[in-house]
C-alpha cells in the first residue's frame, strides 16, 4: 500500500523479514495471456545467482558485497538540492571490472519496481559488466530533481512527471515505459452503484494535494456533489464509509480493501484519455551523450529483467516481501496479476515491451497544457524519449 512506511524505515533501512509462501503460482489454465506470452519468450526458468538474505542489512547491489539502503531521510534531504557528480565509475568484482551505477526508485519498492530488482537478483546487470545500486524511493522524494542534478544516473518515474521536468528545464529522457497504461484508479464501494468515472456524485473523495490526474478528472466530468478531502495514505476511512473513495492504484489498494471484507469496485482513470506511462526508466541526457554503452547496457538488462519477472515474479517477490516488510501478505502475487496487462496489453508483441510513441507523448503535453500545468510551445514531444536503447536491446 502506497502509505509512508513506519519502524524501520525512519533510520534509513529496510530490514530483512522471514519469506512469506502466499506467493500465487498460475496454472496453465488460468496464466494471464500476457504471461503466456513472455513465458514462452524467455523460457520458464532461469538462473538465480545465490545470495544471501539473513543479515540486518539489505542487498541492493549487483555483486556479492551488500549495502545500506540509505541514510536518513532528513539527511538525505540536504544532498538533494546540491549538484555532484555522477555515481558512475568501476569497481571490481573478482576478476571482472563493473561499472557502478545507481536506480532511484520513486517509491519504496513494490510491484512497480520488481522488473529492476529481477535484472539484479537473476544477475542480468551483472552479466552485462554493470554493479548496480537501487535506492528506495518514499513521500515527496524529488526524483526528477535528482536524475538533472547528477546524484543518481537512472530513476523510476512516471511520464507527467518527465514533462514537469522538461518543463522546468531539467535535462531529463524517458528511456522505456514499463507499463503502457496507468495503474491510477478511483475505488468506490460496490454498494454506492457506481461503475464509471461518469457516476462519480454524491460521495467524499480522497486525493492527493494537487495531482494532475484528477485536475483533468475535474476538468472533464461534472463531479456532481463530490467532496474532495485530503488522501489519508490509507484505506482506514473507505473501509469506515460507504460513501468514501479515494485514490488507488489497481495492483494494491483493491486487494487490500477486499482482504478487510469490503466490495471494491475500481474506475480506471485512463478511461478518460489520461493515461500516462508508468514505471518509466529515465537518464539525463547527458548521460546518454557521454556514456551511451553503460545506458544501453542498462535499459538491454532492466528489460529482461521485467520479462522475466511478468513470467516468473516469485523468487523476486520473496525479496521484495522481504525488504519491505509493512505489505500485506498476497499483495505482490495479486499485483503481478493486475500489471502485467498494463505492461503488455493485447495488441502488443513481447519483443516491444517498454516502447514509447511521439504521439503518445505529444497528448500527454497537450492534456498537461489544457488544465494550464505546462507550457506546450515550450515543450518538443519528440525530445522527451528516445527509443534507440530499446532498438538495439532487440538486435
Amino acid at each position: 500500500m502506497r502509505n509512508p512506511k513506519k519502524g524501520n524505515v525512519a533510520q534509513g533501512l529496510l530490514a530483512p523479514r522471514a519469506v512469506r509462501s502466499e506467493t500465487r503460482i498460475w496454472s496453465a489454465a488460468e496464466t494471464p495471456s500476457a504471461v503466456s506470452r513472455l513465458l514462452g519468450s524467455i523460457g520458464w526458468r532461469s538462473r538465480f545467482p545465490a545470495s544471501n538474505h539473513s543479515t540486518g542489512e539489505t542487498v541492493c547491489r549487483s555483486s556479492a558485497a551488500p549495502c545500506l539502503y540509505a541514510v536518513v531521510f532528513a539527511l538525505s534531504i540536504g544532498m538533494w538540492g546540491c549538484r555532484g557528480q555522477s555515481d558512475t565509475d568501476s569497481v571490481t568484482n573478482g576478476a571482472a571490472e563493473l561499472t557502478h551505477v545507481t536506480l532511484q526508485l520513486n517509491w519504496f519498492p513494490e510491484v512497480e519496481h520488481g522488473g529492476f530488482y529481477a535484472a539484479l537478483l537473476h544477475g542480468f546487470y551483472e552479466d552485462e559488466g554493470l554493479d548496480v545500486e537501487i535506492k528506495p524511493g518514499g513521500p515527496n522524494l524529488p526524483v526528477i530533481q535528482q536524475v538533472d542534478a547528477g546524484r543518481v544516473d537512472f530513476a523510476v518515474s512516471g511520464a507527467d512527471r518527465v514533462i514537469f521536468g522538461r518543463d522546468a528545464g531539467a535535462d531529463v529522457v524517458a528511456l522505456m515505459a514499463a507499463m503502457q497504461h496507468s495503474p491510477r484508479c478511483i475505488l468506490v464501494h460496490e454498494e454506492s452503484g457506481i461503475r464509471s468515472l461518469k457516476e462519480l456524485r454524491d460521495v467524499t473523495l480522497a486525493v492527493g494535494s494537487g495531482p494532475a490526474f484528477y485536475k483533468y478528472m475535474a476538468k472533464k466530468l461534472p463531479l456532481e456533489n463530490v467532496q474532495t478531502v485530503a488522501y489519508p495514505g490509507s484505506i482506514g476511512p473507505f473501509l469506515a464509509n460507504p460513501r468514501f473513495s479515494q485514490q488507488a492504484y489497481v495492483f494494491s489498494e483493491p486487494y487490500l480493501a477486499a482482504q478487510k471484507g469490503a466490495h471494491p469496485v475500481t474506475l480506471m482513470v485512463s478511461e478518460l484519455g489520461y493515461d500516462p506511462y508508468s514505471s518509466v526508466l529515465v537518464t539525463r541526457g547527458e548521460m546518454i551523450q557521454k556514456n551511451t554503452d553503460v545506458v544501453g547496457q542498462f535499459v538491454r538488462a532492466s528489460l529482461h529483467g521485467w520479462r522475466t519477472y511478468l513470467a516468473d515474479p516469485v523468487r523476486t517477490n520473496r525479496f521484495l516481501d522481504e525488504i519491505n516488510p509493512d505489505m500485506e501478505p498476497g499483495v505482490l502475487a495479486y499485483g503481478v496479476e493486475k500489471m502485467a496487462p498494463l505492461c503488455l496489453p493485447e495488441a502488443m508483441s513481447v519483443e516491444e515491451f517498454g516502447t514509447m510513441s511521439e504521439q503518445r507523448w505529444q497528448t500527454l503535453v497537450n492534456q498537461l497544457a489544457e488544465i494550464e500545468l505546462v507550457d506546450a510551445s515550450q515543450l518538443v514531444a519528440a525530445e522527451l524519449f528516445t527509443t534507440q536503447f530499446l532498438e538495439r536491446a532487440d538486435e
